[in-house]
């Protein structure tokens, strides 16, 4: 839990006097106040044109105009979904470094499936909906949140945000003021013992307002005409929400309630998005951030976005108004802000933890190669192969996020050879449809790939917590559900993201050059003139920090 100290009104910068470069005549080390990062849950930077007439001007615009915009920034690695996002955005490193390779994994030690979040030492606090024992223990590296608290004495607040815990518990890292996430059972926003004792009296006092309940009492209707979006309301690519006919506006919230799991069904609705935007403002408030010349971060994500891209996929009217919706919870937020930190005086950056695909039946329609793997369904017929081959059932121990984890211990017993049963394996994935190519472990583990998927692998790969053979599918294949959509492959429609800048110290402008995730949080080191993530592997971006 983060140790409380007084706050002081002179900035401490990095331990390095040398390199500390102080503001004309204020005799403090020049920093902005705030830090407010936004990652918004399977963004892709597409929307930013294809939406771009219904945004306002005070929004996304806002920030593209006044500030910089990276528009060629990928995830150089795999897996590309929310947990090891969300670390490595803030660490500036990938899962070899972080450890969190995955929303989940397999443990050999614990024999079971872990959630990246969980923590069996946090207890719950605000909560007894057993959605509270979260923490970024298994976050292995500091990130830019732990070193911004290390740089200062720990006088810098530092607040995590979001409706999934894993969006506020990493990018808060191990040591912030608080991290908070929306319990779905009871409709409020929780933390654990790992960062809290209790809930600050702000959250309590948020959690009374009872936004949630209220939001639940109404119906969810476009904002603006439906002929004004970009494809049908209707289309066989959605999912139908229990208590629907169709895939279609309205959403009476009230209504579909009880069949959809009450505050679940709100994470759904861009209402979700709107709640943590206030949440964000009573952080703010509450915790006096911005306030003083030591600098402070808020890390807000917005994960509505994912869990209703998830269902409806990229071309949905859902998914359109939902960022129309989140355009002006953005101005709100940068409007707040102003008023209350100063404009000029924080520095804002966006970016997502993963993009999303095109619906792979909706490409086969268009007559674009795309199509669906079954990992979970195949695993029989690779089981048996496995026994076929060695005599031996039961060599796979489990299978999650496209890879095999294979019995170590049986495969000892047996007198196999590891590398054997991982190759074999391999050579029987190369040939099921849509896989393209089949890594094993010992490749990552003795190879030193420099280029393409096998060194996106790489980075991803972390010995403790990876599997044995990982796959790699065609473009436009996805294991997953006919409707909707999901992510975490190497292809850009996943890696590549938006990256804005706005706010102290950023000059307007764009770059079309190559940047990486894990470049962010080194570049808010040398912006904030502190210490570097100690496993940040990442560059800072030199045209935010020219002179």
């Amino acid at each position: 839990m983060a140790a409380c100290h007084p706050r002081q009104t002179a900035a401490v910068g990095a331990a390095d006097d040398n390199n500390e470069t102080e503001a004309p005549n204020s005799g403090v080390i020049a920093q902005p106040k705030l830090v407010v990062g936004i990652v918004i849950d399977q963004f892709r930077p597409d929307y930013l044109a294809r939406y771009s007439t219904q945004f306002g001007e005070g929004g996304f615009k806002r920030i593209m105009r006044e500030g910089f915009t990276n528009r060629n920034t990928h995830y150089n690695y795999v897996p590309t979904v929310t947990g090891p996002g969300h670390a490595s955005v803030y660490s500036g490193t990938t899962p070899a470094i972080h450890g969190v390779v995955g929303n989940g994994w397999y443990s050999r030690e614990l024999g079971r499936s872990v959630y990246c979040a969980e923590d069996s030492l946090a207890e719950a606090v605000g909560s007894n909906s057993g959605d509270g024992s979260m923490s970024s223990r298994n976050l292995l590296s500091t990130n830019i949140s732990d070193e911004l608290k290390l740089a200062t004495n720990q006088q810098a607040k530092v607040v995590g945000l979001a409706v999934k815990d894993r969006g506020a518990a990493f990018p808060a890292g191990h040591m912030p003021d608080g991290a908070y996430w929306f319990d779905k059972k009871y409709g409020k926003f929780i933390s654990s013992t790992y960062f809290v004792e209790e809930l600050p009296g702000w959250v309590v006092d948020f959690n009374d307002r009872r936004l949630p309940q209220q939001y639940m009492d109404s119906t969810w209707s476009p904002l603006l005409a439906l002929n004004e979006y970009d494809n049908p309301d209707d289309t066989p690519y959605e999912r139908i929400i229990r208590g629907k006919e169709r895939p279609t506006f309205p959403y009476n919230l009230a209504e579909l309630r009880n069949a959809n799991g009450n505050y679940d069904l709100l994470t759904y609705t861009p209402f979700a998005n709107t709640i943590v935007t206030e949440l964000a403002k009573a952080a703010i408030e509450g915790e006096q951030m911005g306030a003083d010349e030591v600098p402070d971060l808020l890390a807000i994500s917005y994960s509505s976005t994912d869990i209703l891209g998830h269902s409806f996929g990229p071309r949905s009217v859902e998914v359109q108004d939902m960022y129309i919706r989140l355009d002006r919870d953005i101005e709100e937020l940068l409007r707040y802000l102003d008023a209350e930190v100063g404009r000029g005086e924080y520095v804002v950056f966006v970016t997502a933890d993963h993009a999303a695909a095109e619906v792979p039946q909706y490409l086969a329609d268009k007559n674009v190669p795309a199509g669906y793997f079954s990992q979970k369904g195949g695993l029989n017929e690779v089981s048996a192969y496995l026994k076929s081959t060695f005599g031996v059932d039961g060599l796979i121990e489990s299978a999650t996020n496209l890879q095999y984890y294979l019995n170590h211990k049986l495969i000892r017993d047996k007198k196999l050879k590891l590398a054997d049963v991982q190759e074999s394996l391999a050579a029987y994935l190369r040939d099921l449809s849509g896989v393209a190519s089949v890594y094993t472990a010992k490749d990552l583990q003795e190879q030193g790939f420099t280029e393409g998927v096998a060194q996106m692998l790489q980075k991803g790969y972390y010995y403790k917590r990876s599997g044995d053979v990982f796959l790699v599918l065609d473009p436009g294949w996805m294991d997953y559900a006919n409707y909707g959509t999901t992510h975490g492959s190497s292809y850009n429609y996943d890696t590549h993201v938006p990256l804005l800048w706005y706010g102290w110290g950023i000059k307007a402008g764009e770059s079309v050059k190559r940047q990486h995730i894990t470049d962010i949080a080194p570049t808010l080191s040398f912006l904030l003139r502190i210490g570097l993530p100690n496993g940040a592997n990442g560059e800072p971006i030199m045209e935010l920090l020219k002179d």
